[in-house]
């Protein structure tokens, strides 16, 4: 049976003033991911970690309280997820199957993120494409979240 709304895809990218090696280390460090993973005024907490292809982590992403429309996927303030890890190839290319923790079925099934690093003009083009993105979640919802996320990555490696 087709799906009302086929599931989406979107495409990010920045330039960041630092290294791909900086860079790859704020995408696999727990620590560094509660800091700027979660977009806008949200906040970040990362439950578990395991480094390593097959191995993942789960992270929640808060709504401030200011937040009038919050609506989270998991609970009201609340989106909460698991990623795998499918590929990583460092310094250059992370490849992650995240899963939301809804019950909710527009928010099932398995989204792909797919982070590129490349060395460009003395720092580093970062690209964040994904794919499968559940029908629940807008695409262009998902690319404004992206651009917040990007920027403050940016903001905490330069």
């Amino acid at each position: 049976m087709a799906e009302a709304r086929s599931r989406g895809s979107t495409h990010n990218s920045r330039w960041i003033k630092a290294t791909p090696e900086a860079l790859y280390r704020a995408f696999t460090d727990p620590v560094a991911l509660a800091t700027w993973m979660a977009p806008g005024d949200m906040t970040g907490e990362v439950h578990s970690f395991d480094h390593r292809v097959g191995g993942g982590y789960r992270m929640s992403l808060y709504y401030p309280l200011t937040d009038t429309s919050a609506r989270g996927k998991t609970s009201e303030r609340e989106d909460s997820y698991t990623s795998r890890f499918v590929e990583l190839e460092p310094p250059r290319r992370i490849v992650e199957a995240i899963t939301f923790a809804s019950a909710d079925p527009a928010f099932t099934g398995e989204m792909i993120m797919e982070i590129t690093l490349e060395a460009e003009n003395g720092g580093t083009m970062v690209t964040m494409t994904f794919k499968d993105i559940p029908v629940g979640i807008r695409p262009e919802d998902n690319e404004v979240g992206t651009e917040s996320s990007l920027a403050k990555l940016a903001q905490y490696v330069e």
